[in-house]
């Protein structure tokens, strides 16, 4: 997943610890209204500091390993709330 945005920001950027609201709406081709929706119902991982949400690299990391190993989609809800397999 990090792959996806370090080839757009050149060959030898640092691997980013977060993400904003915006970049994961894109990479899900969701809306970040939806995104902020879900992060506000506990249904989505993020971090607030002050009135700026966030999202760490490694909530979305898991859930792609997830994905690929149970072969199947995940519910990003059992991320949100700390319940993953």
């Amino acid at each position: 997943m990090r792959q996806m945005f370090n080839a757009r920001s050149g060959a030898g950027a640092e691997e980013p610890r977060f993400y904003s609201v915006e970049q994961v709406a894109g990479l899900f081709g969701v809306s970040a209204m939806t995104l902020y929706r879900a992060i506000g119902n506990h249904e989505f991982p993020a971090i607030r500091i002050r009135g700026r949400l966030i999202v760490p690299a490694k909530a979305i990391d898991a859930m792609v390993e997830a994905a690929l190993e149970r072969n199947t989609a995940v519910d990003a809800t059992e991320f949100a709330t700390g319940a993953a397999a």
